[in-house]
């Protein structure tokens, strides 16, 4: 099915879980490694699944394989659920992104936010009104890691017509509160910093979460937003402690490893989508092995060892 701008702004207050991008032993492009990925997630009730996130190594694929990567998922999800595609790099780039996107039947973009050392506050804006212009009126939302553009120009980028919703991935609960206050009341501002950083951001105002671990184990990440959703921070506290040391790992060597410990807990499952492209740490230290081993073990999310 095809959704509306209103049915994708409901949605994005769900989890936007980001697909991890498949590749085979020789580093190629694999899609069939993503199936069981996303299958697992429709069938969790994940809301929104994203193509070409980070999580995906948006930055670690050419232009042509993040083509393919928003049509492979357009291809899987079939319509079941809202399907929101990565933007970004060079302009020409980012054009051609939109133009893939829309022929995979994305129901919305989310536009990452520019990594030039050079970038303006206000070259940002117009970047983003080039891709809400080339978009042809798909909803538009905005992925902000770094708030140092100022709350001036995030309020413009607001006020771009397409933009339905802000990806809040920056540690700053009261600065979000202050940029909520400023914007749209319509526009749906979402915690960007996935599980562990959810009940902050509600507190203030936020709704919904990126989520990478639905790769993994989308269960208990729609039990952390159920509880979120019924207000019910105790519960909510209580099932993030629960994965709170797979995100730890997550972090370590500066983020380094957050794709790394995804893609090697899914090979530990039996869902192997292949190795981490350089820049990203690859493989896992002993130490990390041992201790996501015992998480997935934890979790029973490890296949069980054939009788001898």
């Amino acid at each position: 099915m095809s959704f509306t701008a209103a049915q994708f702004r409901a949605c994005l207050t769900g989890i936007s879980g980001i697909l991890v991008a498949p590749f085979d032993q020789d580093d190629q492009f694999a899609p069939a490694r993503l199936r069981p990925v996303v299958e697992r997630a429709v069938a969790a009730g994940v809301h929104i699944l994203t193509a070409n996130g980070n999580t995906g190594e948006f930055y670690g694929l050419t232009t042509l394989e993040a083509e393919r990567a928003v049509h492979t998922a357009g291809e899987m999800i079939a319509g079941r659920v809202p399907l929101l595609a990565g933007i970004g790099r060079a302009v020409g780039d980012a054009l051609a992104l939109v133009k893939a996107s829309r022929a995979a039947g994305a129901a919305a973009l989310m536009v990452h936010q520019p990594p030039d050392p050079f970038v303006a506050p206000r070259g940002v804006v117009e970047y983003v009104r080039r891709i809400a212009d080339a978009g042809a009126g798909l909803p538009v939302v905005i992925y902000l890691r770094n708030d140092g553009i100022g709350l001036d120009a995030i309020e413009a980028l607001c006020r771009i017509p397409e933009v339905v919703g802000v990806k809040w991935a920056t540690p700053a609960p009261l600065r979000l509160a202050e940029a909520m206050r400023r914007a749209d009341p319509g526009i749906v501002w979402v915690g960007g910093l996935a599980e562990t950083w959810a009940p902050a951001f509600y507190a203030v105002g936020a709704r919904g979460f990126t989520s990478g671990l639905i790769n993994v184990w989308p269960k208990h990440s729609m039990a952390i937003h159920e509880a979120l959703e019924a207000g019910d921070y105790a519960r909510a506290r209580a099932l993030i402690a629960v994965m709170e040391s797979f995100e730890a790992l997550r972090a370590e060597e500066g983020n380094g490893t957050n794709v790394s410990v995804v893609k090697a807990a899914l090979a530990l499952m039996g869902n192997d989508c292949g190795a981490v492209r350089p820049p990203g740490a690859w493989p896992l230290t002993a130490r990390q092995d041992a201790e996501l081993r015992l998480r997935l073990a934890e979790w029973k999310l490890m296949p069980k060892p054939e009788a001898a």
